[in-house]
């Protein structure tokens, strides 16, 4: 684990506190962490953490990362997801090789998650590191930054029913 200090634009700006937890796995994808990280951090009201494995941090520098950050050798966010809390939101945004997005085990695992009310940030087509075109890249982050607020604001709007 590597505590780090709130960064001061992560302070609370809204009467309502949303807590983000970004999890972070070996996907050269995770290249994109500390923008978006850093974007979160811009919308008001949010606080971020970041959980990653140690995999991971093989693409981005967690010294790039102004947040509170928890990693481990072991692939434990699984354990995190499993113990969420269903009443509240998860989103998550596949990212991997083409060949690998395009396997039956793919969508059957997406379905699952789906189906726990999970909320797909569907990934893209591009040409990829590997080299591939075609669908597995992660949404951009003004994507996944747009989709967190609209989930945060009907999950605000549902709190105060």
């Amino acid at each position: 684990m590597e505590p780090k200090a709130s960064c001061p634009a992560a302070a609370p700006l809204l009467e309502r506190q949303f807590h983000v937890l970004v999890g972070v796995t070996g996907s050269v994808a995770a290249l994109k962490v500390p923008l978006l990280v850093s974007r979160l951090l811009d919308v008001p009201g949010l606080e971020v953490a970041v959980v990653t494995t140690e995999r991971a941090k093989h693409f981005y520098s967690p010294q790039d990362i102004p947040v509170t950050l928890y990693s481990d050798t072991d692939e434990w966010e699984t354990c995190v997801i499993r113990a969420w809390d269903l009443r509240k939101p998860l989103l998550f945004c596949p990212a991997m090789n083409t060949a690998m997005w395009e396997h039956p085990i793919t969508s059957q695992q997406v379905g699952q998650l789906k189906a726990f009310g999970y909320v797909e940030i569907p990934c893209v087509a591009k040409k990829l590191v590997c080299g591939d075109q075609g669908l597995g890249a992660m949404a951009e982050v003004d994507t996944i930054v747009d989709k967190v607020m609209e989930v945060l604001s009907r999950h605000a709007g549902l709190q105060q029913n």
